[in-house]
């Protein structure tokens, strides 16, 4: 096995969460195989861009306070696209929702960790 080294925590969080759901798929193949589908579906381009729909779910994960989401849907913004400004409407709407709880997670780990870590890894 490969040893992986990360760069910086997001993208440790992003590769924990591709071996986990690797381990997953191994123990459970149709399973996985049906969710990863059902997904593919979801994110598809249609009447809403595919960036829309990144910024949807962005949105939805910091509702939820699910922090392997918020970095995955991240970065999910920017690889379709997505401007810093168009992330921090997203997490302006979220906060109007999630309040406190989902301002705290926008303004850590959304601004300060993944759009800083990610725009890194890019260049």
């Amino acid at each position: 096995m490969q040893h992986f080294e990360p760069r910086n925590s997001s993208e440790a969080a992003l590769h924990d969460y591709k071996e986990g759901l690797g381990i997953f798929t191994e123990k459970m193949p149709e399973l996985a195989h049906l969710y990863n589908e059902f997904t593919q579906e979801c994110f598809k381009e249609g009447t809403l861009s595919q960036k829309e729909k990144q910024l949807i779910a962005l949105g939805i994960s910091i509702y939820s306070q699910d922090e392997y989401c918020i970095i995955y849907h991240t970065k999910g913004c920017l690889d379709q696209g997505a401007s810093e400004q168009e992330i921090l409407e997203t997490v302006g709407v979220t906060a109007a929702f999630g309040g406190g709880a989902a301002m705290s997670q926008s303004v850590t780990l959304v601004q300060e960790e993944c759009i800083t870590e990610l725009n890194q890894l890019k260049q």
